[in-house]
């Protein structure tokens, strides 16, 4: 019988095989010019590394309702085809046709029928007793098709999502003032969905928005687009960004936001009750090409880190895009007491994988104390402001 571990847990990285369900709300009289983008959009999807088959199905009760079903190796798989410019660019012309989308991806746990049965699924080639971390690469082998997902998962009701985005070199002091003394948006959303937390970290230019959602994501994130705190804000740093956008016109501001998005790939936390925790995030810029592999790394170690009673690490979260990797670490005590914990390299020869994977370790391998916590405070990034909703604070 399957347990769920006291962990909460959450991760792309189990190799499991991942169903992508894409809900579409037509325009009237548009479903002659989606039946073609869809045509289109299929032949390049097919060809995209760890794809396995689509489906695209009409409501029997709304015809304007529509739902694209896609299976793939992996999550890894799809996340590096949904954040790559191809993506954004094949998806460009769904915009003229479709009123409204929503996105969902689960990892496949369990099959039945006469193909498969859950004692088949059991022994079938490719499952193994957990999750391997063990193996940073990025390149899933071709039995792993038939890979389910070992075990369910335990959440905790809580979306964890996060933004970046560069400003213009010489503006960060203008900016980060800007992002620390917006309003705060209401917190409630409707009945079942609440804006938790929301934390902003700066690296250099570079800044990184993580928020934490009770319920649904999307309706979170329109909400609070709406809000007119948040429009002021997105408003007056608008001159500082490095890429242009225009928040009228909602294809600029579709594609800058789809540019922006942060997944969380990799989510550890204690059970039972958190004591006072200080929160950080770390900034790592991967080689080209090392970012799953990179994020594999701090995954592995946070888990191992979540189940060491003498860590400091309560909770963490890993999010990557391309090779950017962004680590945000709850921690009990100082952030520098174990720094190779920390920056995610204690142990065997973790500095020396960081160090072949990051694009900045042009230093070297960072060996001794005090090399290791002069790389950890070059990673830290700076905290602009973290909130939460009133009764949470």
């Amino acid at each position: 019988m399957t347990t769920l571990s006291e962990r909460i847990s959450q991760s792309a990285f189990d190799d499991s095989r991942l169903r992508v369900v894409l809900l579409l709300d037509l325009y009237d009289g548009a479903q002659n010019q989606f039946l073609e983008v869809y045509e289109d959009l299929h032949k390049q999807v097919s060809s995209v590394p760890g794809h396995i088959r689509d489906e695209l199905c009409q409501s029997i009760e709304n015809p304007s309702q529509w739902l694209i079903t896609s299976e793939w190796e992996s999550a890894p798989r799809f996340l590096a085809w949904v954040s790559s410019e191809e993506h954004v660019a094949s998806v460009q012309p769904l915009h003229g046709c479709v009123r409204d989308t929503r996105s969902l991806r689960f990892s496949v746990l369990r099959e039945t029928g006469q193909d498969h049965g859950p004692a088949a699924a059991a022994f079938s080639p490719g499952v193994s007793a957990g999750p391997d971390f063990g193996s940073a690469s990025a390149d899933v082998p071709e039995r792993s098709r038939g890979r389910l997902q070992v075990a369910p998962r335990r959440g905790d009701g809580v979306v964890r999502h996060a933004l970046t985005f560069t400003v213009k070199p010489g503006s960060e002091a203008v900016v980060a003032e800007l992002l620390s003394g917006y309003a705060s948006p209401q917190a409630q959303v409707d009945e079942h969905t609440r804006l938790r937390r929301t934390s902003l970290f700066m690296h250099g230019n570079r800044v990184v928005r993580a928020v934490e959602v009770e319920g649904d994501l999307l309706a979170a994130l329109r909400h609070v687009a709406l809000q007119p705190e948040v429009r002021a804000l997105e408003e007056a740093i608008n001159p500082y960004l490095e890429q242009d956008r225009d928040l009228s016109d909602p294809g600029s501001a579709r594609t800058f936001f789809t540019r922006a998005a942060l997944p969380a790939v990799h989510h550890v936390a204690a059970g039972g009750e958190r004591p006072e925790l200080a929160r950080h995030a770390l900034f790592y810029p991967a080689k080209k090409g090392c970012g799953t592999e990179l994020a594999r790394l701090l995954a592995a170690q946070d888990e191992a880190a979540v189940d060491d009673a003498a860590s400091p690490i309560e909770a963490s979260t890993v999010f990557q895009r391309d090779d950017i990797v962004v680590r945000l670490l709850d921690l009990r005590g100082p952030h520098d007491a174990r720094p190779a914990l920390t920056l995610g390299v204690e142990g065997g020869h973790k500095a020396a994988v960081l160090a072949r994977l990051l694009d900045s370790a042009k230093d070297g391998v960072p060996t001794t104390h005090q090399e290791i916590s002069r790389f950890l405070e070059r990673s830290e990034m700076r905290l602009i402001t973290d909130r939460r909703s009133p009764d949470r604070a």
